[in-house]
């Protein structure tokens, strides 16, 4: 086997993909932690019209991101992996380079469009062109954003884990204790270079990073930039319009139940939503962080592909389903602690979306591999399916169940959209889940399934203690599964006992 392949095999032991999911799992954690800590204060320091400015300039500024970054930050992820699991120097010199001129020109891109178009954005935004020259300032984030994110891609496509970790661990604490102090002395004039400078932060702090990687420097035509980079330009094209066509969908859903539920309906669902999404979801980022460029790195191996999809599909299953579990027993808790009592009403919504979410990570395993092997309009064609489908069961949900018909629509479209994945997959790659991942996924999701039962349909409090036996069930069978595919137990005993 060649010292490249080597890399690769090792990569994908049960070992390195458990470490690399804990460690951005731990990450991912710890930047919530630290964005609650920080919405605390400036909420106090700015009160409600000052996070309603700031928070209007940054989704202003992430929508324009969206259409002119062309997606880059996703899809070059796997050009990079790609030359860097070949072992050539020179590829790898050229894919980079390309891509870091493409990350200017986007950058540039995004950010004149600000400048140019400013006092539109201003009058939409604000109703008036009072921050048109806001706007004209807070342009330069586009520019500095993308450079820093190309400094991310190229980290996380030569598999540089620890240092991507480190970066945004570092980059969410300097962002807290840069905005407190300026928002303390300067309140809401302090808004606009608050963000520019944990802008430029976190770009040095990514720039830090990813000036230790030693990678060759090649001069390029344009013509040169395009043979290299437009790959991952039609791929990024594809997946921004697929997470603008996912935020229509969001959109719709979210104006259907504000005219037949009115306010407090859109709170509830937003609340469950935020919960199910970013704080049980930030497990998919912790795991696509690293699983996305190992399978890229070996996107043109189908073998090598399914032995990937279905180790990392193993691993998964037991730290999420768990957490599924312990989500269905407490969620009336985490509901108060989170936000308060009046948000209780969101629990039927997130507990029916528990299971969905094992189905969710199962087709998100399978449908990467389209991305990973830059299958574009396959891609498109699946997103835009799960999609429509989606939308069309949540209106249908939620008119006859409420919240619970919308946490059923999830779960139910999960369903679907596995089979079609599953199925396109097995028909264009040959693939097939591994016996292991499919015994563990099956007797994981059983858990959930059977928790959410427990407490739907058991009345007294047996409810409790059987959906407590189910969780325990639940964590012993995950601690098992990874002590003997990882020795975690075992790892842990060791270190700590010395």
């Amino acid at each position: 086997m060649s010292s490249a392949g080597a890399r690769i095999e090792g990569s994908n032991s049960y070992k390195s993909i458990f470490k690399a999911t804990t460690l951005f799992g731990g990450v991912q954690l710890y930047q919530v932690l630290v964005n609650i800590v920080r919405s605390k204060f400036v909420a106090v320091l700015l009160g409600t019209a000052g996070m309603g400015i700031q928070g209007m300039f940054m989704s202003t500024l992430q929508f324009i991101q969206s259409i002119t970054s062309l997606g880059l930050s996703q899809s070059a992820v796997r050009d990079v992996s790609e030359a860097n699991g070949t072992a050539d120097e020179q590829r790898l010199g050229k894919t980079v380079s390309a891509f870091r001129k493409l990350v200017w020109f986007t950058g540039l891109l995004g950010m004149v469009a600000v400048m140019v178009f400013s006092p539109i954005l201003s009058e939409v935004t604000f109703g008036n062109h009072d921050y048109t020259v806001p706007f004209i300032l807070l342009s330069c984030i586009l520019l500095i954003d993308q450079l820093a994110s190309g400094q991310k891609v190229v980290l996380q496509g030569m598999r540089r884990l620890k240092e991507l970790a480190k970066s945004s661990a570092i980059g969410a604490t300097l962002g807290l204790l840069i905005s407190v102090p300026i928002y303390y002395v300067f309140g809401i004039k302090g808004i606009v270079p608050t963000l520019i400078l944990n802008s430029v932060t976190g770009f040095l702090i990514s720039w830090f990073f990813a000036r230790r990687i030693s990678i060759p420097r090649e001069e390029l035509s344009a013509q040169e930039i395009w043979r290299h980079g437009g790959r991952m330009v039609k791929m990024g094209v594809a997946m921004s319009v697929s997470a603008i066509f996912s935020t229509a969908v969001s959109y719709i859903i979210r104006a259907f139940i504000m005219r037949h539920g009115g306010t407090e309906s859109v709170g509830l669902y937003q609340a469950g939503f935020v919960v199910i999404n970013t704080y049980v979801g930030m497990i998919f980022t912790a795991i696509g962080t690293d699983f996305y460029p190992r399978l890229a790195a070996v996107n043109q191996d189908n073998a090598a592909c399914r032995s990937i999809v279905s180790r990392q599909g193993e691993i998964a299953s037991q730290i999420l389903a768990p957490l599924l579990c312990l989500c269905v027993l407490f969620m009336p808790l985490i509901l108060r602690i989170l936000y308060s009592n009046q948000f209780l009403s969101a629990a039927p919504f997130v507990l029916w979306c528990c299971p969905g979410m094992m189905l969710k990570m199962a087709s998100w395993l399978v449908a990467y591999q389209f991305v990973a092997k830059a299958q574009t309009r396959l891609f498109v064609f699946t997103e835009l399916s799960w999609g429509l489908i989606y939308l069309a069961l949540s209106l249908a949900g939620y008119r006859i169940m409420g919240l619970a018909g919308l946490g059923i629509a999830f779960t139910v479209t999960y369903i679907i959209y596995l089979v079609l994945v599953l199925a396109i997959a097995v028909r264009k790659y040959g693939f097939s889940f591994s016996g292991s991942f499919v015994w563990s996924f099956l007797i994981q999701t059983a858990l959930v399934a059977g928790a959410l039962a427990a407490i739907l349909l058991v009345k007294s409090l047996w409810r409790y203690w059987l959906g407590a036996a189910l969780t325990v069930s639940s964590c012993a069978i995950a601690l098992l599964i990874l002590e003997k595919k990882t020795g975690v137990l075992r790892a842990v005993r060791e270190r700590f006992v010395k």
